[in-house]
């Protein structure tokens, strides 16, 4: 049979206005007009560029993405009226294969995911801002005119961040989190679901993935302490900071940019850009200045389960519809690796494939890097960083968040945890002791991957915890390139 042109299919995104909105507005955007499996890299606003596969593919791997009626962080897909589609879901649901692979299908799910997220500004949530006006030449940025932030004022090349698709706050930041108790997050999380875990004083905070995935910044107060919780999907970074900054408490949104595939956040007070992986200001009044990180632990659900019944969890109830528990960039910690057009500028460290997660280090001036795929072989490595003692410990049962379509589906890429290995003054060395668990060699206490003793000597007694990352090795090479990379032993 002679090849058959490719047909388009023009997508739309039915947003639902909030409730009391004003008439006008955003209501739906075309954000894909396409059929085939090859898309050109192009972002919201402007449609994706689309052909049939030339062979081997089928042209049912996108409609099985963009499925009519399947939520987006915009609202739902629809299809345009009058456009044939044919049977766009496969008898296997959104877990069948990936015909054509997982980078294309990736791409073009990110192609709807961006632009959905186009059309879900809020307006600022911040009143009296305070920002630095911009001064000098006209910047280098899209839609400057609606900042207060400095342009004249930045630490990296402004054409070094790039739109991510969403516009200010298109990803909207979580302001008033709601919490429940474990018990009544357990009806909806999975045991092998990982959750950030933030404790100060004697406070304990969870924040499941699946609900930051589709903001990537809570600002919270934990133990009476402002901080910020964030989660950058691009690039594995889950990262909390402390608000209190200058004498003031910032509040945190995204810019809908990105830097190397990173998160620019914006703080509401100022309008200063700063970049997630680093806690740096980048442009405004800040820049050049760094946030303190609050240590931050990713751990399985059921981890929060056993250690800390009595945390408390982010709610579900956010004031957005989101499909919590649904990954949008499925497929996508197992492609080839970030998204070029998010990542044009960015530097390549080959030492390792750029979708290795690392459990990432800094201190003192030094920067150190441990592969996930050689602490699943030893599970415990003792390093020194800066002059600084650290115990790593890795685990494995945790799923990943940017895998399977469903987050409790992910496959298992294991956990870390970073600790000083010090208790009573006492210089502790560690070995693994099965089943997820660790042993001090000096007195035989058996440990947790949260770092508390849990038989022994010891029991009860608590690891203080050293602030660490499980970054995607691309971006913390790209950031860090000064980095040391851990051999093994």
């Amino acid at each position: 049979m002679g090849s058959r042109s490719p047909r388009s299919v023009s997508w739309f995104v039915q947003k639902p206005k909030p409730s009391g909105a004003a008439s006008g507005g955003c209501g739906s955007v075309m954000v894909a007009s396409s059929l085939g499996s090859r898309c050109t890299a192009s972002y919201a606003p402007t449609p994706a560029r689309c052909r049939a596969p030339r062979r081997g593919g089928t042209r049912r791997s996108v409609h099985r993405e963009a499925a009519v009626g399947r939520s987006v962080p915009g609202g739902t897909l629809q299809r345009a009226p009058g456009v044939g589609l044919g049977d766009p879901t496969s008898s296997r649901g959104d877990q069948g294969d990936l015909p054509m692979g997982h980078r294309t299908l990736r791409l073009c799910g990110l192609l709807l995911l961006s632009a959905a997220m186009a059309c879900t500004s809020q307006p600022d949530a911040a009143s009296g801002q305070e920002g630095a006006r911009g001064g000098g030449d006209r910047p280098a940025i899209a839609g400057w005119e609606d900042w207060k932030t400095d342009f004249g004022k930045a630490t990296v090349p402004l054409e070094e961040i790039t739109s991510g698709g969403p516009p200010r706050d298109g990803i909207p930041a979580i302001d008033a989190p709601k919490f429940v108790s474990v018990g009544e997050a357990d009806r909806w999380l999975d045991d092998r679901e990982p959750v950030a875990v933030v404790r100060r004083a004697d406070e304990v905070k969870a924040y499941p993935l699946q609900i930051l995935i589709w903001h990537e910044i809570v600002n919270d107060v934990v133990g009476g302490s402002p901080v910020s919780v964030t989660f950058c999907p691009l690039c594995n970074t889950t990262l909390a900071f402390d608000r209190n900054f200058d004498g003031r408490v910032l509040d945190f949104g995204t810019t809908g940019r990105l830097r190397h595939s990173d998160l620019v956040m914006y703080d509401r007070q100022t309008h200063t850009w700063w970049q997630q992986a680093t806690g740096e200001g980048i442009v405004g009044l800040y820049a050049g200045e760094q946030l303190t990180f609050v240590p931050t632990q990713v751990v399985r659900w059921a981890d929060v389960k056993t250690e800390w019944p009595e945390a408390k969890v982010l709610s579900r109830e956010t004031g957005y519809d989101r499909p919590y528990g649904n990954n949008p960039y499925r497929g996508y910690d197992s492609g080839p690796g970030p998204i070029q057009r998010f990542f044009q500028f960015g530097r390549r460290d080959r030492r390792l494939e750029p979708m290795e997660r690392v459990v990432a280090l800094e201190h003192g001036g030094e920067a150190l890097a441990l592969p996930f795929s050689r602490l699943a072989e030893r599970r415990v490595a003792e390093v020194e960083v800066g002059g600084r003692d650290v115990v790593v410990f890795w685990a494995p049962g945790t799923a990943s968040a940017l895998d399977d379509g469903s987050i409790a589906r992910g496959r298992d890429v294991g956990t870390s945890a970073a600790f000083e290995p010090v208790v009573d003054g006492r210089r502790l060395h560690f070995e693994p002791a099965g089943d997820g668990r660790f042993r001090d060699r000096e007195t035989g206490t058996v440990w947790s991957i949260t770092g508390r003793a849990l038989e022994g000597e010891l029991a009860g007694r608590q690891l203080t915890e050293v602030v660490h990352g499980n970054h995607f090795w691309f971006a913390w090479g790209t950031f860090r390139p000064e980095t040391k990379i851990w051999n093994g032993r």
